[in-house]
């Protein structure tokens, strides 16, 4: 019986047509082949770590994988297979897919933190080995400050950095400090030098001077006689002081509001070294900053330290958590003040005014 069986299908083998063979060969040819394409696939993304980290960090920075995509000159569908084949070998989900924008996942900021000084480090590779190979004799560095800060504090820096690096250029973006942070933000200057009261999780300060607030008078102004001024003094003289966008602004209106003094503020305008000429022909008295006292100033305005009511203001370097500094941008940070964030762990807290 079992031979008669063996017999039937053999002849059952024999008489298939050879077109059902050629089907089912072709049949299994395709399965293995599409087996072997998302094999190769998977292998693709899985071998490409450092492509899987630039998509996963251009995602982060540009808040959407179209935007990142753009930016990488690559298809938004790559970038999500890229995303996808990152989260699936990593065991945890980095993203989460909400609109407009995607936010990181507590997984996916730890990895952000470690992804991003890598990436940039690669991404500057090119530039820093000409560096390394040239010496500085190129290149350029990219600094956001404030009026007060390219006026008082950048000039003397200026000098000794292009004396000793002529052929590295120079570029000043004189702005305020929200759109000092926005270039920061977004790559278009190495670091930021001036004044910050709070300071964003995502960037670092070192603050390198400190200076007390000044009450600045006409010589001949009746307060001047004075020894001893306190707030209250102040109520009857209209106020000279920066624009209301201007953190000194603000912070003159938060400390006269706080202790319940009454203020007048007389003209408002732009600039210490306005302000100064401004109270010494007598159409006001201000509260500026020591920074922009100079010795002359005196033989002009009477000048006192009002630090008993208002805070000292810092100055310092401003610089992205993770952002690397190219060897130019590190050697003006040097001249301000050596080792400036070479300790600074990534994950640390900035210093804070408040």
């Amino acid at each position: 019986m079992q031979a008669l069986c063996e017999s039937n299908r053999n002849q059952m083998a024999n008489n298939a047509t050879p077109g059902s063979r050629r089907r089912r060969r072709r049949g299994k040819s395709r399965t293995q082949r599409d087996a072997a394409i998302v094999a190769s696939e998977r292998q693709y993304y899985k071998g490409n770590r450092l492509k899987q980290l630039r998509a996963f960090s251009y995602v982060v920075k540009f808040g959407t994988v179209a935007r990142a995509a753009d930016a990488l000159f690559l298809s938004p569908p790559s970038v999500s297979l890229q995303l996808s084949a990152l989260e699936r070998e990593l065991g945890a989900r980095l993203l989460e897919r909400t609109r407009p924008r995607l936010a990181l996942t507590r997984e996916g900021q730890v990895l952000y933190d470690l992804v991003r000084p890598l990436v940039e480090g690669i991404e500057n590779l090119d530039q820093q080995f000409r560096t390394l190979r040239g010496g500085l004799d190129a290149g350029e560095v990219n600094i956001a400050a404030g009026a007060s800060t390219i006026q008082y504090l950048l000039p003397p820096l200026v000098r000794a950095y292009r004396e000793r690096h002529p052929d590295v250029r120079l570029q000043l973006a004189n702005v305020t400090g929200k759109d000092g942070l926005a270039l920061l933000r977004s790559d278009q200057v190495d670091f930021a030098f001036g004044s910050m009261l709070d300071v964003p999780h995502d960037l670092s300060y070192e603050p390198v001077h400190w200076f007390d607030p000044m009450l600045i008078l006409p010589l001949d102004h009746p307060l001047a006689a004075k020894s001893e001024i306190v707030l209250q003094d102040l109520s009857p003289y209209g106020l000279i002081l920066p624009p209301q966008r201007l953190t000194t602004y603000r912070l003159v209106d938060l400390v006269f509001q706080q202790r319940k003094v009454p203020y007048r503020v007389a003209i408002e305008v732009g600039g210490w070294e306005v302000i100064k000429e401004y109270v010494a022909m007598g159409l006001g008295i201000s509260i500026v900053t020591g920074i922009c006292i100079k010795p002359e100033d005196q033989q002009r305005l009477a000048v006192r330290n009002m630090r008993r009511y208002f805070p000292q203001r810092s100055y310092g370097v401003v610089a992205r958590k993770g952002k690397y500094l190219s060897a130019q941008a590190r050697a003006f940070v040097d001249l301000i003040k050596p080792g400036l964030f070479a300790r600074r762990d990534y994950y640390e807290t900035g210093h804070s005014e408040r």
